[in-house]
């Protein structure tokens, strides 16, 4: 199950935490694996952390492939020119994981109108313009897997973070435009679903960083009484990217340690 042999997937925001993770389980399961950032030295030590990972793996058939390029998704010019190698060098892309994004807390009354800006154009904008080339060059072979992340902070589930407004309503927006791509894009063999990661242990949430009390209380609403783990949302990821998840679209899939159950 979950083989992605030959498929081409594509990661944005790969360098570290969950695109991280991301990259590695596509790989590990026989995928091509294109990462992007905006930090291409740091891509290419997951490239070769990935090829140490695969040098020692014996199954047959392994016919390994990773390449990074630095790609600012919330530039349309500079997301064209990576897609315009990617496709030449492989010919055409399977699978997109819209990964890339940031978090920066800003008290709702004191958020700039600079602040919103930057948010919404790395984190909804970004997605939208790596989904809409990702999904023209899929409908081309009438097969494609988009997962766009978002966050259990986007709306209509009762979470919300004090201090993140403006990341808030980017991930709520990923939500809406998910359900919306998955309905135009269907008739193109093109699935299109989300991820709303909970407390998920990375570098933009690190638990060994948060006041104790803070922590505490998220915790507190987590039936699972721990942080999540990126290779914990990386599974996901393989699943609708698979094979096994083509009858699933326009859905949002949270790994959440039962937040939204509590």
């Amino acid at each position: 199950m979950f083989n992605l042999q030959g498929r081409v997937a594509l990661v944005t925001g790969g360098r570290r935490g969950m695109g991280k993770a991301h990259a590695l389980a596509l790989a590990k399961q026989g995928a091509k694996v294109v990462i992007t950032d905006i930090n291409v030295n740091e891509c290419e030590l997951v490239a070769d952390e990935i090829r140490a990972a695969e040098s020692a793996d014996s199954r047959p058939g392994r016919e390994l492939d990773v390449s990074c390029f630095n790609m600012d998704v919330s530039n349309k010019v500079d997301v064209d020119a990576v897609f315009d190698q990617v496709v030449e060098k492989y010919g055409r892309l399977d699978i997109l994981v819209n990964n890339a994004g940031i978090y920066e807390s800003h008290p709702f009354l004191e958020l700039t109108e600079e602040q919103w800006d930057r948010t919404i154009s790395i984190n909804l904008k970004g997605e939208f313009l790596v989904a809409q080339r990702a999904a023209k060059e899929m409908a081309k072979n009438k097969y494609g897997r988009i997962i766009n992340i978002a966050s259990i902070a986007s709306g209509g589930v009762g979470v919300g973070i004090a201090g993140g407004a403006h990341y808030t309503a980017s991930k709520g927006g990923i939500i809406a435009l998910t359900e919306t791509m998955a309905i135009e894009l269907a008739p193109l063999g093109i699935n299109v679903n989300a991820i709303g990661p909970g407390a998920i242990n990375t570098p933009m949430a690190d638990a060994t960083k948060m006041p104790k009390e803070y922590m505490d209380a998220i915790l507190a609403g987590v039936p699972l009484k721990r942080m999540g783990e990126s290779n914990e949302v990386a599974a996901a990821v393989v699943f609708l990217a698979s094979e096994e998840a083509s009858y699933v679209t326009g859905a949002t899939l949270y790994v959440d340690g039962g937040w939204l159950a509590a």
